[in-house]
């Protein structure tokens, strides 16, 4: 990573795949992801680690499934959200979103624990495939 300024803008610019995070910047042992989302992703949880989404344009919705039942939440253009570890949720975007989020290195996209991943989604990564 160099330590210049990076201009969010041109990065999200630099690519048109959903649901398909990029690495923008590292901070100790996390990653700065940035990624373009419109319709549904699937559900999942991270077990070990919290999730935080920052919305850089457009909105977010997670649906969260908690001890008290489901909810969603509606994260506005910037809006901050942390989904606690070992909480299950389903972002979607149904006008479409570019969000930010910051999650240790190495942390799948479709989390430790997850619902069946569609044929065009890498299983491993959470990256939509070429089809």
């Amino acid at each position: 990573m160099r330590n210049e300024p990076i201009p969010l803008s041109k990065a999200l610019a630099s690519f048109d795949a959903l649901w398909s995070p990029r690495i923008v910047t590292r901070v100790n042992d996390y990653d700065v992801r940035i990624a373009k989302v419109e319709g549904e992703h699937i559900w999942h949880v991270h077990d070990e680690t919290d999730e935080f989404f920052l919305v850089l344009d457009g909105e977010l919705h997670i649906s969260l499934r908690e001890p008290d039942g489901e909810r969603t939440v509606l994260l506005p253009q910037g809006a901050v959200f942390t989904v606690p570890r070992g909480t299950e949720h389903k972002p979607h975007a149904p006008s479409g979103a570019a969000i930010l989020m910051f999650e240790p290195t190495g942390t799948p996209t479709v989390g430790d624990r997850h619902d069946e991943i569609p044929d065009h989604v890498d299983s491993t990564t959470g990256h939509t495939l070429n089809t």
